[in-house]
């Protein structure tokens, strides 16, 4: 596969965990995950993840898998690239594995001492990336294999932060986050 067709699949197939996050973002609110609960002092996630910046997240990526298997015929044909269509498992563990990264990455800054908000270089852009794709890699190992191969993974680990850094940048011009990271 040469390199346009290796980013193209990256990019397609981890459409449905890279959206969730930002999705979060905008449905956010509501009751914090933690319930407010402190560990050694710190709080346990914070404020910023919420049950229903989960469950939309999730839900927004479950969605954009539906669409994408719709889509899928025409892009392959229009690209001149096999494009994967995700089965149900892989419908479900990518956007959950990504949202599930986030929350353990919250996890990992409060016990390192970072408020809500701080950057956590590397762990912020490739967080919800490593649990979607070992979430994924569980639920739907055949079509895993066949999709995420050593040159798609490579792919998705050189583009994810850039892609982060760009959306983040963007988000923060917009005014819809406080900071630009």
């Amino acid at each position: 596969m040469d390199l346009a067709a290796t980013v193209a699949v990256a990019f397609w197939a981890m459409l449905p965990a890279y959206v969730p996050n930002n999705v979060a973002v905008l449905a956010g609110g509501g009751r914090p995950i933690d319930g407010g609960r402190t560990w050694n002092g710190r709080r346990v996630l914070g404020d910023g993840k919420t049950w229903r910046g989960t469950f939309v997240g999730t839900l927004a990526g479950v969605a954009l898998t539906a669409a994408l298997n719709t889509l899928e015929p025409a892009a392959s044909e229009a690209l001149g690239v096999p494009l994967p269509a995700f089965p149900l498992a892989a419908t479900v563990a990518l956007p959950a594995g990504a949202m599930l990264g986030d929350i353990l990455a919250s996890f990992l800054k409060r016990r390192t001492g970072r408020e809500r908000g701080a950057a956590f270089p590397l762990v912020d852009q490739l967080d919800f990336v490593v649990v979607a794709l070992v979430l994924t890699a569980l639920a739907a190992p055949a079509w895993f294999g066949d999709t995420f191969t050593l040159e798609v993974v490579v792919a998705v680990l050189v583009l994810t932060p850039v892609l982060h850094v760009g959306t983040n940048v963007g988000a923060y011009q917009l005014g819809l986050k406080d900071e630009p990271w």
